[in-house]
């Protein structure tokens, strides 16, 4: 089974940053097309940030500028770094990763305070 923690979520004032960091377990794969999603109040879940099998970067047109998503596969590892963060960012935070089929981590709470 392959699991999916997020941490580095928390309390932040409106312009802060924060990195998020998720781990991958249960797998000897090299991540594949890793993203990460977030869900703010009263909306669906979306998607914030993601790489492609092509190795490019794509980013939610609300982020761009002020997200970056990067990976380090020795360690299983994949992180959003969020900088200049509005109130509008506030939501829950989920990693992904597709082995398969997709595997989603259990999500860490961003609540930007103005």
């Amino acid at each position: 089974q392959v699991y999916l923690v997020e941490s580095g979520g928390g309390h932040v004032q409106s312009g802060g940053s924060l990195r998020l960091r998720c781990v991958v377990s249960g797998t000897n794969c090299k991540i594949t097309t890793p993203a990460w999603y977030r869900q703010t109040p009263g909306n669906e879940r979306e998607l914030v940030a993601n790489i492609s099998s092509g190795g490019s970067s794509n980013y939610a047109d609300s982020v761009k500028g002020r997200f970056t998503i990067s990976r380090a596969n020795a360690r299983n590892t994949m992180f959003l770094q969020m900088d200049n963060l509005a109130s509008e960012d506030t939501g829950g935070y989920s990693c992904s990763v597709f082995l398969l089929r997709a595997f989603w981590g259990r999500g860490t709470h961003v609540p930007v305070s103005s």
